[in-house]
């Protein structure tokens, strides 16, 4: 099982280099852009799909993947399709 795991600053903590390609975007033209947030993205194989494995990937999450003081994080279970381009 592949899972995806985003993690993002929470609102309300500062983010300078979203910031700093906001300002960069907005000086080569790009009108529109509001805010940009920059993060992580994981992907962590598990070898089996089970409540466990799920569970285990939230633990991973609070205790070292994110720092949950300051970072919230999205888990995208396998059920979910997604397209890359």
């Amino acid at each position: 099982m592949k899972v995806g795991i985003k993690i993002l600053l929470r609102h309300g903590v500062k983010d300078s280099p979203g910031s700093a390609v906001a300002n960069a975007l907005e000086t080569l033209g790009f009108k529109g852009v509001d805010d940009v947030q920059i993060g992580k993205y994981l992907v962590v194989s598990m070898k089996e799909d089970t409540v466990e494995s799920r569970k285990s990937v939230e633990d991973m999450c609070d205790k070292l993947l994110a720092n949950v003081v300051i970072e919230r994080y999205f888990i995208e279970w396998p059920e979910k399709t997604e397209i890359w381009v």
